[in-house]
């Protein structure tokens, strides 16, 4: 298809399970392998898609990402798409996913940010994995099961604390959100901002918000997400790429022409630095500016 699509509606996914005589459900591991085709891994070439199902009844996709000439850490893993995408939709919850190759620890550890995180259930479509004595009749396994000695938002925050796929606001504002001036600019600084507000950070209390804009006009948002055990934590930028990749047309980074970043000026975790060294690498014409709120 000439632009993928990474969200799929309800009567798009009954009207494609019709067609195959399955459920929705097993309709999932049969999109993984048109998922893999949109990854980017240009360092590892080892492409992973990963196919969610949220409540909504919408199904979602997730790939992984790599950029050129930087560590790998800097890569967006596909489950840490997926749960960005789910955000972005505004979507409360995944019931089940399917995915190429069985989650690294990394991915398994960002899902716990989800409400009801152990009851998730996945079923990995790679044909050389390992049938597991722990999967259900229909081949899905529990979250849980693959691990069982969970460090999560539970051992951190209060129990009724929003979690990664759930409504809050976080109240910050900007003070030179001045309407005279550059009408693109303010656009950007404004959803940079609500981006901030949505940006999951119960841990550093730093929240961070990125607002794209490309050739065309067109502008995409992410915000920072943060997992209990800190590394498997998601920058703004990152996220911001996700939009970029789900409703860009599939197009190449040099698209993108102008970045704001919207951080506390306080903030104990600083994504400029980063978020600025990410995008020189990839769009080194882009402009890229930050605004700090309060």
């Amino acid at each position: 298809m000439d632009k993928p699509s990474f969200v799929i509606s309800p009567e798009q996914a009954e009207s494609a399970a019709n067609q195959l005589g399955v459920s929705v459900l097993q309709l999932l591991p049969s999109l993984v392998n048109p998922a893999k085709s949109f990854a980017r891994p240009p360092i590892s070439k080892f492409h992973v898609g990963a196919v969610g199902l949220g409540s909504s009844g919408r199904i979602f996709l997730g790939v992984n990402v790599e950029f050129p000439g930087l560590p790998l850490h800097h890569s967006i893993h596909a489950e840490q798409f997926l749960v960005t995408n789910l955000t972005l939709n505004g979507e409360r919850h995944l019931r089940n996913f399917a995915v190429s190759a069985a989650p690294c620890g990394h991915c398994r550890q960002f899902l716990q940010e989800i409400r009801d995180a152990s009851e998730i259930r996945l079923v990995i479509t790679d044909p050389n994995a390992t049938a597991d004595p722990d999967a259900d009749s229909d081949g899905f396994l529990r979250l849980g099961s693959i691990l069982p000695h969970r460090f999560g938002p539970e051992d951190l925050l209060e129990k009724d604390f929003p979690l990664i796929l759930e409504r809050h606001d976080n109240n910050l504002t900007i003070s030179d959100l001045d309407p005279i001036s550059n009408g693109n600019t303010v656009e950007l600084k404004r959803t940079a901002l609500a981006a901030a507000n949505r940006s999951y950070a119960p841990y550093s209390l730093c929240p961070s918000g990125v607002a794209l804009v490309d050739c065309d006009g067109k502008v995409y948002r992410g915000w920072y997400m943060e997992s209990a055990a800190y590394n498997p934590s998601l920058g703004p930028l990152q996220a911001a790429l996700v939009d970029y990749i789900a409703n860009g047309g599939g197009g190449g980074y040099e698209r993108i022409v102008g970045a704001v970043l919207v951080e506390k000026e306080d903030a104990v975790v600083r994504q400029e630095h980063t978020a600025r060294l990410l995008i020189q690498m990839i769009s080194p014409k882009c402009d890229f500016s930050v605004y700090h709120c309060h």
